[in-house]
């Protein structure tokens, strides 16, 4: 993959999965370092799309280019499960333990023995958190009981924890309050940026594209095509 490359490249792609219309994705190509969130996918749908990105499936029709690379051409399963290391994956699927607190939940990409912390580790998640905007006020607090914005920053917290070369962001913002959503979109922003870290978020919250990406697009599903969001969705 030379730098000039795009990090994501779908063309003519079609999924079938349980809904009567196939996934379809005309056209979409993500440059390094470049912020883009798609609209008009559905939470089942987001789930399918980020697993073609991923290559945990393969689409029914078209290819997909990841880091230069067709997703058809990893070679085995233990092949793939290296890959996986280039992805950070925002969703609320993750695991999320409730009875731990926020900083065990946090050391989880750097380890498994997070009872008792040691203290290299504590330093590396307290980075993470001060990085991620998550106030020492809810570091020792379960995270079954914070609130759904610190929730969402656990989750970005740990998708970037490992460096990964690209942020995929799954309905980030599903159970944010209003008010909570452009702040959440500046932070996913202000990390991106400073860590040069290419991102495709999938997600139906106008604010959230307005703060958080470069580029929006609206996923046209009958024909598959991605036109660039009205000015109206973006909320400005």
């Amino acid at each position: 993959m030379t730098p000039e490359s795009p990090v994501v490249e779908m063309t003519g792609v079609v999924k079938n999965y349980s809904t009567l219309r196939p996934l379809r994705i005309a056209s979409l190509s993500v440059a390094r370092s470049e912020r883009v969130a798609i609209g008009g996918i559905d939470a089942v749908g987001a789930e399918v799309f980020l697993n073609l990105v991923t290559g945990a499936s393969l689409p029914d029709g078209g290819e997909i280019k990841v880091f230069g690379q067709n997703t058809a051409a990893v070679a085995n399963g233990e092949e793939w499960l290296a890959s996986l290391d280039r992805f950070g994956i925002v969703s609320e699927r993750a695991v999320m333990l409730e009875g731990a607190t926020v900083e065990q939940n946090l050391a989880l990409p750097f380890t498994l023995e997070i009872d008792p912390l040691t203290a290299d580790t504590m330093a590396r998640v307290r980075i993470l958190a001060e990085e991620c905007d998550i106030t020492p006020a809810w570091i020792a607090q379960r995270a079954g009981d914070v609130p759904p914005e610190v929730r969402a920053r656990i989750h970005f917290a740990r998708a970037i924890a490992l460096d990964p070369q690209l942020l995929l962001m799954e309905h980030p913002t599903a159970a944010l309050a209003e008010g909570a959503r452009a702040a959440f979109g500046a932070l996913v922003a202000r990390v991106c940026e400073a860590r040069a870290l290419t991102a495709l978020a999938i997600t139906l919250d106008t604010v959230f594209a307005a703060t958080a990406a470069q580029k929006a697009l609206t996923l046209q599903p009958a024909t598959g095509q991605l036109v660039a969001a009205r000015r109206s969705w973006w909320g400005r």
